[in-house]
């Protein structure tokens, strides 16, 4: 076993699956690892709505694969990038096939539910990752404050609250939900 805390070398994607066989979960950002915490409770129910919400509509309309969070996905061919969104799109016609490593492809949609520990600037990095990796849309979803900014490139963004409904655009067809049914769980006892 890795002991990570007292390692100083840059790691791989294959590294990586290692330490992720062995309990560990982490992402690869320029080869260095980036622990990641389980998620808490608000973390969780809202990604699960919000998985439930684009699992349906690309089933339903044949879209493409809808993954969950944890899925590594390797973003670049130097094999030292890995992140795991919470909740991904590919599109139909660029999935390739199934792999019990990580995916050697961006994802058409990447979603990361935000938790009290992600700084801005954590947030930022991934969101240009993605982009420059060839994702088309990013959703950051922000449980507290019930928003959500859509980036539909790393400068232009539209900011979402409670009372709007998210469109999919063209990356996700005909796709439309209030963004408070995403948060509506936290209103339940």
């Amino acid at each position: 076993m890795v002991d990570v805390q007292k390692s100083e070398r840059l790691y791989t994607a294959d590294d990586l699956l290692a330490l992720s066989a062995e309990g560990h979960r982490y992402e690869l950002i320029n080869g260095e690892l980036i622990a990641m915490s389980p998620a808490g409770e608000v973390h969780g129910g809202v990604t699960a709505e919000i998985l439930r919400n684009v699992s349906n509509h690309v089933r339903a309309n044949k879209l493409g694969r809808v993954y969950a969070a944890e899925t590594g996905f390797r973003l670049f061919d130097n094999d030292d990038t890995v992140l795991a969104p919470d909740v991904s799109f590919v599109a139909k016609g660029r999935s390739q096939k199934w792999d019990r490593a990580y995916a050697r492809i961006a994802p058409d949609l990447a979603v990361e539910v935000i938790s009290p520990g992600n700084s801005s600037a954590e947030i930022l990095q991934k969101v240009a990752l993605y982009f420059a990796a060839g994702t088309r849309q990013v959703w950051i979803v922000y449980p507290q404050a019930r928003m959500v900014y859509v980036y539909h490139s790393p400068t232009q963004i539209t900011v979402l609250q409670n009372v709007d409904v998210l469109d999919g655009g063209n990356v996700l067809p005909g796709f439309n939900v209030a963004i408070s049914e995403w948060f509506s769980i936290l209103d339940e006892d």
